[in-house]
């Protein structure tokens, strides 16, 4: 392995998880959601947003596994009956557990729980990822609810985040930027993006964590999501490194794009258009402004500059940022029509790729949340063609 990998040292220590305490203000917080949006109860199934409030992980199958959020009355879960031991190990803030035998109908379960409330069944909200035939189950059992979606409530939490939750995104920002940085002193020509995306791994491996990564050499860095096709490392060539990591459940995304050799006047052109488009974002971005403006902000950069328009290419195809936080991708985002105004708290990618099919993409990407004064980034944005990390 490079010594530039071998050098570095985990950057876990100190690393402070999501309390008790703030679970449980987030569920309280949800319920007050759930009274103003006139919903009577939250299911939700296995996956971040049961984590998010609960902190129990469970795997998705063909049985159901839910958390029921009542607006008024103790949270349940709802589990197959074997498996009653194993969720008691791993279930908190709650010890009313439904169980549901294999010839049952588990959605009778979930029905039960609001009627020992006292709640109607009126309205239940039903969190997005939720799979139609497990909410068809509880429809069968309360034929006469009315089923919504409840994004205003699991997005009206999820998207602002704590200042536990910042710092741990903090932390995982750190760890991707110093193992891009390392990794790209391990490139030479003839190497493979397979080679490429093994030194990042290792390099967040000696960070402390696990990577997920998609490096791409040449032509093939204007595919925004990257290409299957087998690359070698050649002078010259545009390389666009694209990383992150979990800390305790909390994401990192950020996108370094260099070349390796001498830049070509073309590729240092379209480079340094970039960072203007990024920098214009981050500009746009004041507490109460619509998350579109932020998305026009960048876009007419690169429009300006005879590319576009629109999400035609060569140009920007994509919008200018994604929220995140415990998923890579999550509510909101910034994209023309969304008018959700900015608020402190919320956190976003920056990144207005510029794909040009043929030739070459550039994307600089960092993740910044917003605060009273304007955008705090998680990452120092990169300063050069020729130094992709500050």
């Amino acid at each position: 392995m490079p010594e530039a990998i071998r050098a570095l040292r985990p950057m876990t220590q100190g690393i402070v998880p999501i309390s008790d305490d703030e679970r449980r203000a987030r569920m309280e917080k949800a319920r007050r959601l759930m009274v103003e949006n006139d919903i009577d109860a939250l299911f939700i199934e296995p996956g971040t947003t049961m984590s998010y409030f609960s902190g129990v992980r469970w795997g998705t199958s063909e049985r159901m596994f839910a958390m029921i959020i009542p607006a008024r009355g103790e949270v349940a879960f709802v589990c197959p009956a074997f498996e009653e031991a194993r969720a008691r190990e791993v279930i908190r803030f709650s010890n009313d557990i439904r169980l549901w035998q294999e010839d049952e109908n588990p959605g009778a379960a979930v029905v039960q729980v609001l009627r020992d409330r006292g709640l109607a069944t009126r309205r239940i909200g039903i969190e997005e990822r939720a799979r139609f035939f497990l909410v068809d189950s509880i429809r069968r059992a309360a034929p006469a609810a009315d089923y919504v979606l409840a994004d205003r409530v699991t997005a009206g939490c999820r998207m602002i985040k704590s200042p536990a939750e910042l710092a741990l995104m903090q932390r995982a920002n750190d760890i991707t930027h110093a193992a891009i940085k390392a990794a790209f002193t391990t490139m030479t020509e003839g190497m493979s993006q397979a080679d490429l995306q093994r030194h990042i791994g290792a390099a967040h491996a000696a960070l402390g964590v696990t990577a997920t990564t998609t490096p791409q050499f040449g032509k093939y860095t204007a595919f925004p999501h990257g290409s299957n096709t087998p690359q070698r490392l050649c002078e010259g060539d545009v390389v666009l490194i694209d990383a992150g990591c979990t800390i305790e459940g909390y994401q990192s995304d950020i996108t370094r794009t260099t070349v390796f050799g001498k830049p070509t006047a073309r590729q240092t052109e379209v480079w340094n258009l970039e960072k203007r488009a990024q920098e214009a974002a981050l500009a746009a971005c004041r507490v109460g402004v619509p998350c579109e403006a932020v998305d026009a902000a960048a876009r007419k950069v690169i429009t300006d500059a005879g590319y576009g328009p629109g999400y035609a290419v060569p140009g920007l195809p994509h919008r200018t940022g994604h929220g995140i936080g415990m998923d890579g991708h999550e509510w909101t985002n910034l994209v023309r029509g969304n008018k959700t105004p900015l608020a402190p708290g919320m956190c976003f990618s920056d990144e207005p790729t510029i794909v040009i099919y043929g030739e070459f993409g550039i994307r600089l990407e960092d993740c910044f949340h917003m605060t009273e004064a304007g955008p705090h980034l998680f990452t120092p944005l990169s300063p050069s063609v020729d130094r992709p990390c500050a």
